[in-house]
């Protein structure tokens, strides 16, 4: 099996091998992942180590690492600050996106692959300390109010509704699954709505019963959810009524508990 790393701030992974294909997701430097296979004119096809979920990018946006490092505890580390921090690399500056990993990082150096980095700044040394941290979690929602609606982003500049449930909650030591219907089989299920607190996720359906939209809950009647951009919504035992419209935009599904 082989290993690599995410190199660059963030890397399109396509549903095809090639640049016009669409993006499904968006590996965030540090990102570790396994390479199932080689395609042409430098496309891989790999998986992701966290979530499993798979696609094509470009091996120049990669650093091949040992299996050493995947085994490293310190691969999870994160970058805390806002929409982006700046990396020294032996190649040049990198801005790298909030939520992004800092793997090998000690005494602010590190080393992956071919690529030596350093920083400076802040971050968690142990995300896992961080567990159900509602305090955290609400801080880090503030930070993403209005970011852009982009199809399998992950980045302040454009996020999709799992890919931002994904993301926050990686802050506070919560690992999800990439999409809105996977996240939905983590969990456990809160009977009514009435019972939901901060921190909550809920998930909603479409006309022939499949989940394709998430947010988090702030506490029985707002919701936060990348919808158009990210933004706060009033919520009841129906769905979602757009702020600003009044219109129900969401069918309410299910609510999922996960601290």
């Amino acid at each position: 099996m082989e290993y690599a790393v995410c190199a660059v701030s963030a890397a399109a992974v396509r549903k095809e091998a090639r640049h016009e294909s669409e993006m499904v997701n968006q590996l965030l430097f540090g990102d570790f992942l396994r390479i199932l296979e080689y395609g042409k004119d430098g496309w891989v096809f790999i998986e992701g180590l966290v979530d499993k979920y798979k696609g094509w990018l470009r091996s120049a946006q990669l650093e091949t690492v040992d299996h050493a490092m995947v085994d490293n505890e310190n691969k999870w580390l994160l970058c805390s600050n806002g929409i982006s921090d700046c990396i020294e690399t032996n190649t040049g500056r990198i801005h790298v996106p909030f939520g992004a990993n800092l793997p090998g990082i000690k005494n602010g150096g590190a080393k992956i692959g071919t690529l030596s980095y350093s920083y400076g700044g802040e971050y968690l040394a142990d995300r896992t300390k961080q567990r159900g941290n509602v305090e955290v979690l609400r801080n880090t929602l503030e930070k993403w109010i209005n970011a852009p609606y982009l199809w399998g982003g992950r980045t302040m500049l454009g996020v999709d509704c799992s890919g931002f449930t994904q993301i926050v909650f990686k802050v506070i030591g919560i690992d999800l699954l990439r999409d809105a219907s996977e996240q939905a089989t983590q969990g456990e299920a809160v009977d009514f709505l009435q019972q939901a607190r901060c921190g909550d996720l809920a998930f909603f359906d479409d006309s022939e019963g499949r989940i394709y939209h998430v947010g988090v809950l702030l506490n029985n009647h707002q919701i936060i959810h990348a919808s158009g951009c990210v933004r706060i919504d009033a919520i009841d035992n129906a769905g979602i009524i757009h702020k600003s419209g009044g219109e129900r935009t969401h069918r309410l599904r299910i609510v999922k508990r996960y601290f």
